[in-house]
This record gives C-alpha cells, sequence and structure tokens, in this order.
C-alpha cells in the first residue's frame, strides 16, 4: 500500500489532471458509464517511464476498480442468464445497456461523421444515427462507451468541428436493446458455454454446408451451435459436425447433421473453377485452396501431370486448363464420379484421362505406360512431368511402386519424373522426418536432393507437409549401375554418407 501511494504521488501532473477529469464525470455519466474511464486512465499510464508503468499495473491488477475492464468486455456480451443453454432461445437474449450519445441537427449528420470516426460507436448491426424520439429534427449520434464520457473526452479537432456546425459537445445517455440479432456467433457461444471453455471460432466452409470438428466438452451444445453457425452466416443452410476419422481407403468420413438441411449436394467455387459433389461421400477440403495454386503455378502448359489421389479434381481440372496432359486417378468410386462430372462442368473432360483404381495399381499400369512413351520420346522434348500424390496418411507407402517401374536405358536426367508427396508429421523437425520417411521407402536418402514445403498446421504438434524431388533414374530403372565416379545418377552422386556407400565402392548395382 506503501509503494502505491508513494506511486501516485510520482505521477506527473499531466495524469493527476485526467484523474481529475474522471472525477468529475461521476456527477454526469451513468453509473454503468463511469468504469469506462478507467480505460482512459490506463492508456494515460503507459505516457509515464516504465518502471512506473509496472507498478502500477501490478496494481490494478488487485485493485476493485480494474474490475471494470471485465464489465467493458460484458457491455456487448448477452445477458449472463443463457449460460448452459443447449436449446437455443433468440427471445432469452435480449439486454439494454446504456449507451453515450450526441444530439446534432439532421442536416450536419453527414458531414459531422466524416469528423467523428474516432468517437463514433464501431459495433457492427448497430446504428450509429438514430433519431431522436424528442425531436424529429434532430438526430443521436451513438459514440464509442470505452472512450466517450464527457465533453472533454473529445479531441481538439473534435471540438473545433462541434464548434464550427454549432452543436453543443454535451454528451447524454440512451438506453439501447440489444437483441439475438446484435450479438456475433462467437459472443454468442461463449456466453452460453461452460466458462472459460474454448468456443468455436470458424468452420470449414463447403458450399451451402458449414463443417465443424466439435471437442468432448462442446458436443452438448451442438445443436444450438449448429444453428447459431446457420443464422449468423449467410448462405449456410446446413451444419455439419465429423464423428470420425478420415477413411484413409476413401478419404471420406461419417457426419452427422447438427442443424439445416440434410442435403450434402453442394457447389463450391475454388480459384476461379467450379466443383459439385456429395460432401458426404467425397473428400473435399477449402483449406487447401492455395497448395492446389502452389502445384498448379508449378506446371507448364504441355507438361504432364499424373494425379494418383485426385478426389474431385482441384489439381486435375486446373492443370488441364493450362494445357497440361492430365492423368487423374481415385480409389472412391463416388470421387470418380465426380471428377469426371467436373472435368466436364469446366470443360476440360477431352484433355483428362480419368481412372477409378488403387494408386499403386495406377502408378504400375497407366503411370507406367505413359512413363514408358513419354520419357523414350526425343531429347528435344521440353516439358516435364509431374505425379502429385496428395493423400498424406499413406501417400509415402506407394512411393515404393516407383522402383523398377521402367525397363530400357534411363533418360536424361533432367526429364526424370518431378513428385510432390504429401504426407503428415508430428515430428520436432517436421521437414527431416519427411525426408527420412520418404528415404526410407525408396532406399536413398533424400536429404540433399529434395525440398520440403509446409503445407498447413492440421492439429497441435501435427503438419502437413509435402516433398518434392525427382526420382532418380537407379530408383525407376531396372537393373541399372550408378557409376559414382562419372555422375551418370547426380541425385545419388550427392550421396556419399548413406549406408550404401560407406564402403567406398565407385559401381554399385541396385535392384538386381
Amino acid at each position: 500500500l506503501v509503494f502505491i501511494l508513494k506511486a501516485i504521488m510520482n505521477v506527473p501532473f499531466v495524469f493527476s489532471r485526467r484523474l481529475q477529469k474522471v472525477e468529475n464525470c461521476n456527477t454526469t455519466v451513468s453509473e454503468l458509464l463511469i468504469p469506462l474511464a478507467w480505460t482512459t486512465v490506463t492508456q494515460q499510464l503507459r505516457k509515464v517511464p516504465d518502471i512506473f508503468f509496472w507498478g502500477q499495473r501490478k496494481r490494478f491488477s488487485t485493485m476493485p476498480e480494474i474490475e471494470t475492464s471485465k464489465r467493458d468486455s460484458e457491455l456487448f456480451s448477452p445477458p449472463s442468464d443463457v449460460r448452459g443453454m443447449t436449446k437455443l432461445d433468440r427471445t432469452a437474449f435480449k439486454k439494454t445497456v446504456t449507451i453515450p450519445v450526441l444530439k446534432v441537427r439532421k442536416e450536419i449528420v453527414s458531414r459531422l461523421m466524416r469528423s467523428l470516426k474516432r468517437a463514433a460507436l464501431q459495433r457492427p448491426g448497430i446504428k450509429r444515427v438514430i433519431e431522436d424520439p424528442e425531436d424529429e429534427e434532430s438526430r443521436l449520434i451513438m459514440l464509442d462507451p470505452y472512450k466517450m464520457f464527457t465533453h472533454d473526452s473529445f479531441e481538439k479537432a473534435e471540438l473545433n468541428i462541434l464548434k464550427q456546425l454549432n452543436v453543443s459537445p454535451q454528451i447524454t445517455k440512451y438506453s439501447l436493446e440489444l437483441t439475438y440479432e446484435n450479438f456475433k456467433s462467437e459472443e454468442i457461444l461463449r456466453a452460453v458455454l461452460p466458462e472459460g471453455q474454448d468456443v468455436i471460432s470458424g468452420f470449414s466452409r463447403v458450399g451451402h454446408i458449414a463443417h465443424l470438428n466439435l471437442r468432448d466438452h462442446q458436443l452438448p451444445f451442438k445443436h444450438l451451435i449448429g444453428q447459431v453457425m446457420i443464422d449468423k452466416n449467410p448462405g449456410i443452410t446446413s451444419a455439419v459436425n465429423k464423428i470420425n476419422n478420415i477413411d484413409n481407403t476413401y478419404r471420406n468420413f461419417q457426419m452427422e447433421v447438427l442443424s439445416g438441411e440434410e442435403n450434402m449436394m453442394t457447389k463450391v467455387r475454388e480459384n476461379n473453377y467450379t466443383y459439385e459433389f456429395d460432401f458426404s461421400k467425397v473428400y473435399w477440403n477449402p483449406r487447401l485452396s492455395t497448395e492446389h495454386c502452389r502445384i498448379t503455378e508449378l506446371l507448364k502448359p504441355g507438361d504432364v501431370l499424373f494425379d494418383v489421389f485426385a478426389g474431385v479434381g482441384p489439381f486435375a481440372v486446373p492443370a488441364a486448363k493450362k494445357n497440361c496432359t492430365v492423368f487423374a486417378n481415385d480409389l472412391n468410386p463416388e470421387s470418380h464420379k465426380w471428377l469426371l462430372h467436373n472435368c466436364k462442368l469446366n470443360k476440360v473432360d477431352r484433355k483428362v484421362k480419368v481412372f477409378n483404381l488403387d494408386g499403386k495399381d495406377f502408378l504400375q499400369g497407366p503411370v507406367r505406360e505413359e512413363l514408358m512413351q513419354q520419357l523414350g520420346l526425343s531429347k528435344e522434348r521440353k516439358h516435364s512431368v509431374h505425379i502429385v500424390m496428395n493423400l498424406p496418411a499413406k501417400a509415402i507407402e506407394f512411393l515404393s511402386a516407383f522402383k523398377s517401374l521402367l525397363d530400357g536405358q534411363p533418360c536424361s536426367s533432367d526429364l526424370l519424373p518431378i513428385v510432390h508427396c504429401y504426407s503428415f508429421s508430428k515430428d520436432v523437425n517436421p521437414a527431416k522426418d519427411v525426408q527420412q520417411q520418404a528415404g526410407a521407402v525408396l532406399g536413398i536418402s533424400l536429404e540433399a536432393c529434395s525440398s520440403v514445403h509446409l503445407v498447413r498446421n492440421v492439429a497441435p504438434n501435427k503438419e502437413m507437409l509435402c516433398i518434392t524431388f525427382q526420382i532418380p533414374a537407379s530408383i525407376l530403372y531396372k537393373n541399372q549401375t550408378i557409376n559414382l565416379e562419372h555422375g551418370e545418377d547426380p541425385p545419388l552422386k550427392r550421396q556419399k554418407t548413406d549406408n550404401a556407400f560407406s564402403e567406398g565402392k565407385a559401381q554399385i548395382a541396385l535392384n538386381t
């Protein structure tokens, strides 16, 4: 306490003066608005030396007055008695708050508002200018209750414009009724769910569907949450929750409709392309939009793309639109059906060959046949061959299909296929982990001849990554001999530290 008193006595005069203004406003501002003045006090504290502010911050954290900051945040929060509600009752969200207002003549409102942007209320869904119930020739400008307490709260420039327009700076009070429509979804859920628990701050939007991943503590409120998401997001007519993990075979999952219509047939736009599908039967993740675009930008007209796990076409369609030759495959019959549909929908069906095979069968069948033809062409060939493997949970296992895939003499190293393989990692060094996983399957080290791109954070300590590398000829072709002295296989020449080369042999036969 002695420390606090000494600190207060050492406050510069400007702070004492501001504190005096706060005290003065006690006689003119409602009891509800008085606590808001402490926000200004704490702002003023920041102007004094750091050591002083530190001491004051500790003091404020234990004094009753600082509890007003909590009340500040509650000003635009729903009523406290909605806590624990499991069935949505919109009428229970009515609440009356006191807002500072400025009375002005209606003909000068537009001009004045340009000068009062700082002071005016900035709250979505609430009008900043309303009719004066006592004077039809006047209007009331809603002011920010966190900034505006008395006429002293106006800045000098604001006072000048008020004087020019002959407007009294006197602030009065207005009782504003808030309803369910005035609250944001996060505010509603924060008020309803158990205090201190995480609320739903976002979701994946798939056309008219809001896709949620609810946690256990949110499940008792799932139907209310779904309805709130529909109410507060225009265009959303159905809210669903994933109730199991993604099936690694068909890459879909079971879902529960929380609220709204049962229709899962949807249409989405991504990177200027349109896709239609039944969301309950295929895989679609709007968070991969940037990654789809990134891979597409790596392609050049004339390139060949093999999409091993194509889904409904987010890689295949843009690549075909870019005049690439595309071979797209998916094991899920529903994905295969919608892949065909989306190719037609985007008018690229003549540029995409579609398959319904297991990934390994696709690689060892159509991909092998096409590679034998493409890599056997003239060395004048300019285009590249890309293989996309977007099945993060299992794609790395399919890399083994490239071992001894092709017969004959190897092509030039710069014509070898480029693989983009996706994977998850929970390792502290996820990039190195993915390189080691892929290298272990292929039987080589990829750390010096691959790049790893972080796609997104999937969950705490879980990353989705894409490893990109050229398949070495010694892996891709049967019965190949690597000559480290003459560099016939440049990617492997750099791997002298790998166990396979530890004995210092110049020539090593692989896959014989």
